[in-house]
């Protein structure tokens, strides 16, 4: 008898609610996401592979875009003293910011780690000066340091720096120092947190370790608290080198920029790099994007290169720091001669017992 084969089965369509279910299954994620890279490729991306253009052409505002120049613009810029006078002037403000800027920091989270009443009033309170606008506190600290602030009337009075109205907008060193000291102002409290936030999550078994073997406060500090938190320390100083390298805002407005100032001083004593490129294609000096342009790319390599060596010299002394861990002392074996035998041990305890037994 021969077997008939089944028939095939016909296959099931889709409905259109079944398309768009598996649609949206592949598609919504993408969709979800697009917001962020439509507005970095306007924004971000664009402006970036534009100022290649820009950096590569004669280009002034008004005549826009001019003949293609390569890399005339960038052997411009390496040949001025203006652009590597305000690099050091960059470098100095940095320094003199970022470094007790990360002290203060350091110390403002340790306290705030502690058991302290209304801890919460204390940790909103140092955040403060970030929220403040980079305009006035520039305003403000330029009112200080001016000649009718509060410093130097006291200067003048103690018969210091009595031959100028005011050192900080004449000194170049001290007109750093009243920079830096706006940039301690403004992000100390923003990076204390950072640095509180990995400190609380240090295990407490860590501490409770160290006070049982007699170490204070401060050992526990230096000993405990800097390792545990070590890739937050890391993350706190690349962000901070950054930033302070970017400086501008303070700069521009030290001595009330918009009124006749702006410029970083008569004798270009604290023009940043910033400073330099904005007054070169936006400021009062020339009409120059191309240059402007190149100097941006220009630092932004040399902000690269410091970020690199800052991350393998932090990288570098923190392994430095981490104690190597002592090798396991294997005890010694006794020589063969000293290890008894079982016969042995059976003779001896045979022997002594039959010395208690009566007879």
């Amino acid at each position: 008898m021969a077997l008939t084969s089944a028939a095939p089965r016909p296959v099931r369509r889709l409905g259109w609610g079944q398309r768009l279910s598996r649609w949206d299954v592949k598609l919504s994620p993408y969709l979800y996401i697009s917001p962020f890279f439509l507005l970095f490729a306007v924004f971000g991306a664009f402006p970036l592979l534009f100022n290649v253009v820009v950096a590569l052409h004669d280009w002034h505002r008004r005549a826009g875009m001019g003949e293609f120049v390569g890399l005339d613009n960038f052997a411009w810029v390496l040949q001025q003293p203006l652009f590597w006078r305000s690099l050091e002037n960059t470098v100095s403000i940095f320094l003199l910011g970022a470094v007790p800027q990360l002290i203060l920091a350091l110390l403002i989270a340790a306290i705030l780690d502690q058991n302290l009443r209304a801890r919460t009033f204390w940790r909103m309170s140092v955040l403060i000066p970030f929220v403040v606008m980079p305009v006035a506190t520039s305003m403000i600290f330029g009112q200080v340091f001016g000649q009718f602030g509060i410093l130097v009337p006291n200067l003048h009075a103690l018969g210091l720096f009595t031959d100028s109205s005011s050192p900080f907008f004449q000194d170049r060193f001290l007109s750093h120092i009243a920079i830096g000291s706006m940039v301690v102002f403004r992000w100390t409290g923003y990076n204390a947190l950072i640095l509180l936030a990995a400190m609380q999550a240090v295990p407490r078994d860590l501490y409770e370790a160290a006070t049982v073997d007699g170490a204070g406060r401060a050992r526990q500090f230096f000993s405990v608290t800097i390792p545990s938190i070590r890739p937050t320390l890391i993350f706190v100083i690349l962000t901070m080198t950054i930033g302070g390298l970017e400086i501008f805002d303070e700069a521009r407005l030290f001595d009330g920029g918009g009124t006749g100032g702006g410029q970083g001083g008569t004798d270009s004593q604290w023009t940043t790099v910033m400073l330099y490129l904005f007054n070169l294609g936006f400021g009062q000096w020339q009409d120059r994007l191309g240059q402007a342009a190149a100097v941006g790319w220009i630092f932004a390599f040399i902000i690269l290169v410091i970020s690199l060596l800052n991350f393998a010299l932090t990288r570098r002394i923190s392994s430095s720091d981490a104690a190597p861990r002592s090798p396991r002392r294997r005890r010694p074996r006794p020589a063969a001669d000293d290890v008894p035998t079982r016969s042995a041990v059976a003779r001896e305890t045979a022997g002594d017992a039959m010395e208690g037994t009566p007879l």
